[in-house]
Protein backbone atom coordinates (compact mmCIF):
# COMPACT_ATOMS: atom_id res chain seq x y z
CA UNK A 1 0.00 0.00 0.00
CA UNK A 2 1.18 3.49 -0.72
CA UNK A 3 1.47 6.06 2.01
CA UNK A 4 -1.44 8.42 2.36
CA UNK A 5 -1.14 11.91 0.97
CA UNK A 6 -3.72 13.77 3.02
CA UNK A 7 -2.81 17.03 4.65
CA UNK A 8 -2.35 17.32 8.40
CA UNK A 9 -5.82 18.78 8.73
CA UNK A 10 -6.89 15.25 9.72
CA UNK A 11 -10.25 15.57 8.01
CA UNK A 12 -10.15 11.80 7.51
CA UNK A 13 -10.58 11.13 11.22
CA UNK A 14 -14.03 9.68 11.86
CA UNK A 15 -15.42 10.10 15.37
CA UNK A 16 -18.61 9.15 17.14
CA UNK A 17 -20.13 11.36 19.75
CA UNK A 18 -20.63 10.13 23.30
CA UNK A 19 -19.18 7.19 25.20
CA UNK A 20 -20.02 3.65 24.14
CA UNK A 21 -21.40 1.12 26.54
CA UNK A 22 -18.79 -0.17 28.95
CA UNK A 23 -17.09 -3.41 27.99
CA UNK A 24 -14.20 -5.40 29.38
CA UNK A 25 -11.63 -3.46 31.38
CA UNK A 26 -13.54 -0.25 32.10
CA UNK A 27 -10.68 2.24 31.71
CA UNK A 28 -11.12 5.98 31.31
CA UNK A 29 -12.21 7.34 27.91
CA UNK A 30 -9.96 10.47 27.83
CA UNK A 31 -6.61 9.80 26.18
CA UNK A 32 -3.19 10.98 27.38
CA UNK A 33 -2.27 14.63 27.30
CA UNK A 34 -1.18 15.91 23.91
CA UNK A 35 -4.32 16.87 22.00
CA UNK A 36 -6.06 15.28 19.07
CA UNK A 37 -3.15 13.08 18.02
CA UNK A 38 -2.68 11.34 21.39
CA UNK A 39 -4.51 8.08 22.05
CA UNK A 40 -4.46 5.37 24.63
CA UNK A 41 -4.38 2.69 21.92
CA UNK A 42 -3.28 3.00 18.30
CA UNK A 43 -4.12 0.00 16.10
CA UNK A 44 -2.09 -0.31 12.92
CA UNK A 45 -4.10 -2.18 10.30
CA UNK A 46 -7.76 -2.70 9.53
CA UNK A 47 -8.50 -6.27 8.62
CA UNK A 48 -10.55 -8.56 10.87
CA UNK A 49 -7.84 -8.36 13.56
CA UNK A 50 -7.60 -4.57 13.55
CA UNK A 51 -11.33 -3.89 13.46
CA UNK A 52 -12.04 -6.44 16.21
CA UNK A 53 -9.32 -4.93 18.37
CA UNK A 54 -10.91 -1.53 17.76
CA UNK A 55 -14.32 -2.75 18.90
CA UNK A 56 -12.95 -4.25 22.12
CA UNK A 57 -10.65 -1.34 22.99
CA UNK A 58 -13.41 1.20 22.42
CA UNK A 59 -15.92 -0.78 24.46
CA UNK A 60 -13.32 -0.84 27.22
CA UNK A 61 -13.59 2.96 27.09
CA UNK A 62 -10.10 3.41 25.73
CA UNK A 63 -9.44 6.31 23.40
CA UNK A 64 -8.69 4.29 20.28
CA UNK A 65 -7.36 5.09 16.82
CA UNK A 66 -7.31 2.67 13.89
CA UNK A 67 -4.88 3.49 11.07
CA UNK A 68 -6.52 1.54 8.29
CA UNK A 69 -4.18 2.25 5.39
CA UNK A 70 -5.38 3.44 2.00
CA UNK A 71 -7.01 0.09 1.17
CA UNK A 72 -8.69 -0.88 4.45
CA UNK A 73 -10.13 -4.32 5.02
CA UNK A 74 -7.12 -6.57 4.54
CA UNK A 75 -7.11 -9.47 2.11
CA UNK A 76 -10.87 -9.99 2.40
CA UNK A 77 -11.57 -6.93 0.27
CA UNK A 78 -10.08 -8.90 -2.65
CA UNK A 79 -12.32 -11.93 -2.15
CA UNK A 80 -15.82 -12.53 -3.43
CA UNK A 81 -18.06 -14.78 -1.34
CA UNK A 82 -17.03 -15.77 2.19
CA UNK A 83 -18.80 -18.91 3.41
CA UNK A 84 -16.77 -19.79 6.50
CA UNK A 85 -17.19 -16.72 8.72
CA UNK A 86 -19.57 -17.46 11.62
CA UNK A 87 -22.94 -15.73 11.70
CA UNK A 88 -23.67 -15.79 7.99
CA UNK A 89 -25.80 -18.79 6.99
CA UNK A 90 -25.59 -17.49 3.44
CA UNK A 91 -22.28 -16.40 1.92
CA UNK A 92 -21.27 -12.78 2.53
CA UNK A 93 -19.15 -10.78 0.12
CA UNK A 94 -15.68 -10.06 1.51
CA UNK A 95 -15.86 -6.27 0.99
CA UNK A 96 -19.32 -6.19 2.62
CA UNK A 97 -18.05 -8.08 5.67
CA UNK A 98 -15.18 -5.63 6.05
CA UNK A 99 -17.50 -2.64 5.62
CA UNK A 100 -19.72 -3.98 8.42
CA UNK A 101 -16.69 -4.52 10.68
CA UNK A 102 -15.55 -0.98 10.00
CA UNK A 103 -18.98 0.42 10.84
CA UNK A 104 -19.10 -1.62 14.04
CA UNK A 105 -15.71 -0.29 15.12
CA UNK A 106 -16.86 3.28 14.45
CA UNK A 107 -20.12 2.75 16.32
CA UNK A 108 -18.16 1.37 19.28
CA UNK A 109 -16.27 4.65 19.48
CA UNK A 110 -13.03 4.10 17.58
CA UNK A 111 -11.58 6.83 15.40
CA UNK A 112 -10.47 5.67 11.95
CA UNK A 113 -7.91 7.37 9.73
CA UNK A 114 -7.48 6.03 6.21
CA UNK A 115 -3.73 6.49 6.13
CA UNK A 116 -0.87 4.04 6.30
CA UNK A 117 1.62 3.91 9.15
CA UNK A 118 5.02 4.40 7.55
CA UNK A 119 7.22 4.47 10.66
CA UNK A 120 7.05 3.87 14.40
CA UNK A 121 9.15 4.74 17.45
CA UNK A 122 8.67 2.07 20.12
CA UNK A 123 11.84 2.84 22.06
CA UNK A 124 10.22 5.18 24.57
CA UNK A 125 6.81 6.26 25.84
CA UNK A 126 4.56 7.58 24.61
CA UNK A 127 5.03 5.44 21.51
CA UNK A 128 4.94 7.33 18.22
CA UNK A 129 3.27 6.18 15.01
CA UNK A 130 3.86 8.21 11.86
CA UNK A 131 1.80 8.47 8.69
CA UNK A 132 2.61 10.59 5.66
CA UNK A 133 0.83 13.57 7.20
CA UNK A 134 0.68 13.13 10.99
CA UNK A 135 2.48 11.87 14.08
CA UNK A 136 0.34 10.05 16.65
CA UNK A 137 1.17 9.19 20.25
CA UNK A 138 0.00 6.04 22.00
CA UNK A 139 0.26 4.41 25.41
CA UNK A 140 -0.22 1.01 23.74
CA UNK A 141 0.11 -0.17 20.14
CA UNK A 142 -1.55 -3.13 18.45
CA UNK A 143 0.14 -4.30 15.26
CA UNK A 144 -2.46 -5.80 12.91
CA UNK A 145 -0.82 -5.18 9.55
CA UNK A 146 -1.35 -8.72 8.26
CA UNK A 147 0.71 -10.61 5.70
CA UNK A 148 0.68 -10.34 1.93
CA UNK A 149 0.64 -13.46 -0.26
CA UNK A 150 3.56 -13.73 -2.61
CA UNK A 151 2.44 -13.44 -6.20
CA UNK A 152 3.66 -14.86 -9.47
CA UNK A 153 3.89 -11.44 -11.09
CA UNK A 154 1.86 -12.37 -14.16
CA UNK A 155 -0.56 -10.01 -15.91
CA UNK A 156 -3.35 -12.57 -15.89
CA UNK A 157 -2.87 -13.11 -12.18
CA UNK A 158 -3.94 -9.58 -11.33
CA UNK A 159 -6.72 -9.42 -13.90
CA UNK A 160 -8.27 -12.71 -12.72
CA UNK A 161 -7.75 -12.30 -8.99
CA UNK A 162 -11.01 -13.34 -7.33
CA UNK A 163 -12.13 -14.78 -10.68
CA UNK A 164 -10.36 -18.10 -10.41
CA UNK A 165 -7.01 -16.94 -9.02
CA UNK A 166 -6.85 -17.47 -5.27
CA UNK A 167 -4.32 -17.49 -2.45
CA UNK A 168 -6.39 -19.47 0.06
CA UNK A 169 -7.71 -22.97 -0.61
CA UNK A 170 -9.57 -23.09 2.70
CA UNK A 171 -11.39 -19.89 1.80
CA UNK A 172 -12.21 -20.55 -1.83
CA UNK A 173 -11.93 -24.29 -2.46
CA UNK A 174 -15.65 -25.05 -2.06
CA UNK A 175 -16.44 -22.74 -5.00
CA UNK A 176 -14.62 -25.08 -7.39
CA UNK A 177 -16.58 -28.30 -7.05
CA UNK A 178 -15.94 -30.63 -9.96
CA UNK A 179 -13.32 -28.39 -11.59
CA UNK A 180 -9.73 -29.14 -12.50
CA UNK A 181 -7.40 -26.86 -10.55
CA UNK A 182 -3.74 -25.85 -10.51
CA UNK A 183 -1.71 -25.28 -7.35
CA UNK A 184 1.56 -23.40 -7.78
CA UNK A 185 4.28 -24.17 -5.26
CA UNK A 186 6.36 -26.97 -3.84
CA UNK A 187 6.42 -26.47 -0.08
CA UNK A 188 4.27 -27.77 2.75
CA UNK A 189 1.64 -25.08 2.16
CA UNK A 190 1.26 -26.08 -1.48
CA UNK A 191 0.94 -29.77 -0.59
CA UNK A 192 -1.59 -28.99 2.11
CA UNK A 193 -3.65 -26.81 -0.24
CA UNK A 194 -3.52 -29.39 -3.03
CA UNK A 195 -4.64 -32.16 -0.69
CA UNK A 196 -7.45 -30.03 0.68
CA UNK A 197 -8.66 -29.11 -2.81
CA UNK A 198 -9.11 -32.77 -3.76
CA UNK A 199 -12.23 -32.68 -1.59
CA UNK A 200 -13.87 -30.55 -4.26
CA UNK A 201 -11.88 -30.74 -7.50
CA UNK A 202 -11.97 -33.48 -10.10
CA UNK A 203 -8.18 -33.16 -10.40
CA UNK A 204 -5.46 -30.99 -8.89
CA UNK A 205 -2.30 -30.18 -10.86
CA UNK A 206 0.69 -29.20 -8.69
CA UNK A 207 3.11 -27.01 -10.67
CA UNK A 208 6.61 -26.64 -9.24
CA UNK A 209 9.58 -25.01 -10.93
CA UNK A 210 12.19 -27.36 -9.46
CA UNK A 211 12.70 -31.08 -10.03
CA UNK A 212 12.23 -31.81 -6.32
CA UNK A 213 9.56 -30.64 -3.88
CA UNK A 214 10.59 -28.57 -0.86
CA UNK A 215 7.79 -29.98 1.28
CA UNK A 216 8.45 -32.29 4.21
CA UNK A 217 8.55 -36.01 3.43
CA UNK A 218 5.22 -36.71 5.11
CA UNK A 219 3.47 -33.95 3.15
CA UNK A 220 5.03 -35.16 -0.10
CA UNK A 221 3.92 -38.72 0.51
CA UNK A 222 0.41 -37.62 1.34
CA UNK A 223 0.13 -35.60 -1.87
CA UNK A 224 1.75 -38.19 -4.12
CA UNK A 225 -0.48 -40.88 -2.68
CA UNK A 226 -3.64 -39.00 -3.62
CA UNK A 227 -5.01 -40.25 -6.93
CA UNK A 228 -6.46 -36.82 -7.76
CA UNK A 229 -3.12 -35.01 -7.55
CA UNK A 230 -0.84 -34.83 -10.58
CA UNK A 231 2.68 -33.41 -10.37
CA UNK A 232 4.19 -31.10 -13.01
CA UNK A 233 7.82 -30.83 -11.97
CA UNK A 234 10.43 -28.47 -13.43
CA UNK A 235 7.60 -26.31 -14.80
CA UNK A 236 6.69 -22.67 -14.41
CA UNK A 237 3.41 -20.91 -15.03
CA UNK A 238 4.08 -18.46 -17.83
CA UNK A 239 0.55 -17.14 -18.32
CA UNK A 240 -2.92 -17.37 -16.80
CA UNK A 241 -5.66 -17.10 -19.39
CA UNK A 242 -9.37 -16.49 -19.30
CA UNK A 243 -12.16 -14.10 -20.18
CA UNK A 244 -14.31 -13.39 -17.16
CA UNK A 245 -12.77 -16.33 -15.28
CA UNK A 246 -9.68 -18.55 -15.36
CA UNK A 247 -9.81 -20.99 -18.26
CA UNK A 248 -6.23 -22.27 -18.64
CA UNK A 249 -2.57 -21.77 -17.77
CA UNK A 250 0.46 -21.91 -20.01
CA UNK A 251 3.27 -24.04 -18.58
CA UNK A 252 6.89 -23.81 -19.62
CA UNK A 253 9.40 -26.58 -18.93
CA UNK A 254 12.49 -25.25 -17.20
CA UNK A 255 14.45 -28.13 -18.74
CA UNK A 256 13.48 -27.90 -22.40
CA UNK A 257 11.72 -24.54 -22.71
CA UNK A 258 8.75 -26.31 -24.27
CA UNK A 259 5.36 -24.76 -23.59
CA UNK A 260 2.01 -26.49 -23.07
CA UNK A 261 -1.51 -25.48 -22.17
CA UNK A 262 -3.29 -26.88 -19.14
CA UNK A 263 -7.07 -26.42 -18.96
CA UNK A 264 -8.07 -25.53 -15.41
CA UNK A 265 -10.89 -23.60 -13.78
CA UNK A 266 -8.82 -22.13 -10.98
CA UNK A 267 -5.24 -21.34 -9.93
CA UNK A 268 -4.19 -21.43 -6.29
CA UNK A 269 -0.90 -19.67 -5.64
CA UNK A 270 0.88 -21.18 -2.63
CA UNK A 271 4.41 -19.80 -2.69
CA UNK A 272 4.34 -18.20 0.74
CA UNK A 273 3.42 -14.97 2.52
CA UNK A 274 5.40 -11.92 3.58
CA UNK A 275 4.37 -10.39 6.93
CA UNK A 276 3.92 -6.62 6.70
CA UNK A 277 6.51 -5.68 9.32
CA UNK A 278 8.98 -3.51 7.41
CA UNK A 279 7.76 -0.28 9.01
CA UNK A 280 8.61 -1.67 12.48
CA UNK A 281 12.28 -1.21 11.68
CA UNK A 282 13.38 -4.19 13.74
CA UNK A 283 12.10 -2.69 16.99
CA UNK A 284 10.11 -5.80 17.93
CA UNK A 285 11.38 -9.35 17.83
CA UNK A 286 10.46 -11.39 14.75
CA UNK A 287 11.19 -14.92 13.62
CA UNK A 288 13.44 -15.82 10.72
CA UNK A 289 10.71 -15.09 8.18
CA UNK A 290 9.73 -11.71 9.63
CA UNK A 291 6.61 -12.76 11.55
CA UNK A 292 6.20 -10.95 14.89
CA UNK A 293 7.23 -13.19 17.78
CA UNK A 294 4.79 -13.34 20.71
CA UNK A 295 5.31 -14.26 24.33
CA UNK A 296 3.99 -17.62 25.44
CA UNK A 297 0.34 -17.93 24.43
CA UNK A 298 -0.31 -14.18 24.57
CA UNK A 299 -0.56 -11.27 22.15
CA UNK A 300 2.41 -9.49 23.77
CA UNK A 301 5.49 -8.75 21.68
CA UNK A 302 9.04 -8.28 22.93
CA UNK A 303 8.24 -4.63 23.68
CA UNK A 304 6.10 -3.98 26.76
CA UNK A 305 2.89 -2.25 25.71
CA UNK A 306 3.10 -3.40 22.09
CA UNK A 307 0.83 -6.25 20.97
CA UNK A 308 0.23 -8.07 17.70
CA UNK A 309 -2.85 -9.69 16.17
CA UNK A 310 -3.65 -11.65 13.04
CA UNK A 311 -1.57 -12.77 10.09
CA UNK A 312 1.34 -10.51 11.05
CA UNK A 313 2.26 -13.19 13.60
CA UNK A 314 0.07 -16.15 12.60
CA UNK A 315 1.93 -18.22 10.03
CA UNK A 316 -0.29 -21.29 10.42
CA UNK A 317 -4.03 -20.58 10.24
CA UNK A 318 -4.41 -17.34 8.26
CA UNK A 319 -8.21 -17.22 8.55
CA UNK A 320 -10.47 -14.22 9.07
CA UNK A 321 -12.08 -15.79 12.13
CA UNK A 322 -8.73 -16.56 13.82
CA UNK A 323 -7.50 -13.05 13.01
CA UNK A 324 -10.60 -11.62 14.70
CA UNK A 325 -9.94 -13.83 17.73
CA UNK A 326 -6.37 -12.61 17.93
CA UNK A 327 -7.66 -9.03 17.68
CA UNK A 328 -9.86 -9.67 20.71
CA UNK A 329 -6.91 -11.12 22.64
CA UNK A 330 -4.67 -8.17 21.83
CA UNK A 331 -7.32 -5.64 22.87
CA UNK A 332 -8.02 -7.36 26.19
CA UNK A 333 -4.33 -7.56 26.97
CA UNK A 334 -3.74 -3.94 25.96
CA UNK A 335 -6.59 -2.83 28.23
CA UNK A 336 -5.19 -4.89 31.11
CA UNK A 337 -1.73 -3.46 30.51
CA UNK A 338 -2.99 0.13 30.62
CA UNK A 339 -5.00 -0.54 33.78
CA UNK A 340 -1.95 -2.01 35.51
CA UNK A 341 0.23 0.92 34.48
CA UNK A 342 -2.29 3.36 35.85
CA UNK A 343 -2.51 1.49 39.13
CA UNK A 344 1.27 1.64 39.42
CA UNK A 345 1.22 5.34 38.67
CA UNK A 346 3.26 4.88 35.48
Amino acid sequence: MMAGGASSGAVLVERRGGDPAGGPGGGERPGPAGGGTAYEVVIIGAGPAGYTAGVYCSRARRRTLILSGLLPGGQLVNTTEVENYPGFPKAVMGPDLMADMREQAKNSGASIVDEEAVNVDLRRRPFKVLTASEEYEADAVIIATGASPRKLGLDGEEALAGKGVSYCATCDGPFFRGAELAVVGGGDSAMEEATFLTKFASAVHVVHRRDELRASRVMQERARGNAKIRMHMSCEVKEIRGGGRVESVTLRSSRTGEESELRVGGVFVAIGHDPNTAMLGGQVETDGDGYVALRNGTAMTSVEGVFAAGDVHDRHYKQAVTAAGYGCMAALEADRHLTERRQKGA
